[in-house]
């Protein structure tokens, strides 16, 4: 025992954390693993053989890493530069073609890598190497939207406000409507889940018809009050009011909508006006993303709608009321954790032009 530790190779300082993560890592290369693992065992002191063994190496290369770990520590475990002629390519020439757009000629939204290396005279395999170096995916596509309401700080302050420190004896429900939703019936019966299958459906379908769910979300509970109806007109809405008004007699509701036209017609506005103990909050333009009941809306869709087969209208505002009365049974709240601050930093523009190429 006593030779077995003095062969042991001693670790630099705070070493040893860092070689660990190196081994326990899914991103780093695997050549770098392996040279952690070599220096963690050399270090509890197993001989160089039984090394060379568990790694899958050979006993020079454990005496190699071990030695360059000794005069370098773990800088010396990176791979060297490679010897040879230098890149005659330059990869921030790649990147420069790449950011610009495809001649029209070419009749395609943006670029592959085959299409920019026959551009450039080069192999596809180059374009990919640049585009890895620089973090450039031209496949990929984002979405974004700025809102242009003159009224955003207040806004969003007035919403946020309110999931954050509802007023007290006061209920606050998050109200909107999913319109056009389809009654989707598949040509043939699914089939079932089995062991090492998922359930599986056939590509086309069959239309019967449209729904619109209407819903407001508590958020302090996370009960949702729905109906369903064939249109989303002012009427549907103020109809879905009244029914939310009875629902909470007696309370004081502060209700956050978006700006949808049918949300501001007059109609509902004067009945607003007869109801004082219910308070409207409206959401910024183009930011319908702070009703929170937007969340509950993707719930459904996911859990109830998107894989459902629905042979009527009927049957699918059967099934969307079965799913609210279970989720009534189970429900939780819906707890807002941004302040206003921390939205409105994200809501600044940001630039949109990048000259690091």
């Amino acid at each position: 025992m006593a030779n077995r530790a003095a062969a042991a190779l001693v670790l630099r300082d705070g070493d040893r954390e860092r070689l660990v993560s190196l081994t326990r890592s899914s991103s780093v290369r695997a050549g770098l693993v392996q040279r952690a693992r070599i220096v963690l065992l050399a270090a509890e002191g197993v001989s160089n053989t039984a090394i060379a063994e568990r790694v899958g190496v050979s006993r020079p290369t454990v005496i190699s890493w071990r030695e360059r770990y000794e005069s370098l520590g773990i800088d010396g475990l990176h791979d060297e530069p490679r010897s040879g002629r230098p890149r005659a390519i330059d990869h921030r020439q790649v990147v420069a073609a790449t950011l610009k757009p495809p001649p029209k000629k070419l009749g395609v939204t943006h670029w592959s890598s085959r299409l920019l290396a026959a551009r450039l005279g080069i192999s596809n395999g180059t374009v990919a190497r640049a585009w890895r170096a620089y973090g450039v995916q031209p496949w990929r596509a984002g979405t974004f939207k700025f809102s242009t309401d003159p009224e955003l700080v207040a806004k969003v302050t007035d919403v946020v406000g309110l999931y954050l420190a509802p007023p007290e004896n006061a209920i606050v429900l998050c109200v909107d409507e999913k319109s056009q939703v389809q009654a989707l019936d598949r040509t043939q019966p699914m089939l079932p889940m089995q062991p090492g299958r998922p359930e599986r459906r056939t590509h086309d379908y069959v239309r019967h018809g449209t729904t619109t769910l209407f819903a407001a979300l508590e958020i302090a509970t996370g009960t949702v009050t729905a109906a369903c109806k064939p249109r989303h007109r002012h009427q549907e809405f103020l109809a879905f009011l009244k029914q939310v008004a009875k629902a909470y007699p007696d309370r004081e509701l502060h209700l956050v909508m978006d700006n949808y036209a049918t949300h501001k017609r007059v109609e509902v506005r004067d009945w607003l006006a007869a109801n004082p103990r219910i308070h409207v909050h409206f959401t910024p333009t183009s930011g319908s993303w702070l009703n929170l009941v937007e969340v509950w809306f993707g719930i459904i869709e996911r859990q109830a709608i998107h894989r459902g087969s629905f042979r009527s209208v009927r049957d699918l505002n059967t099934k969307i009321r079965a799913f609210i009365t279970g989720w009534n049974d189970r429900c939780h709240p819906f707890i807002w954790t941004k302040t206003p601050d921390q939205i409105l930093k994200k809501a600044n523009r940001q630039t949109t032009s990048n000259t690091r190429h």
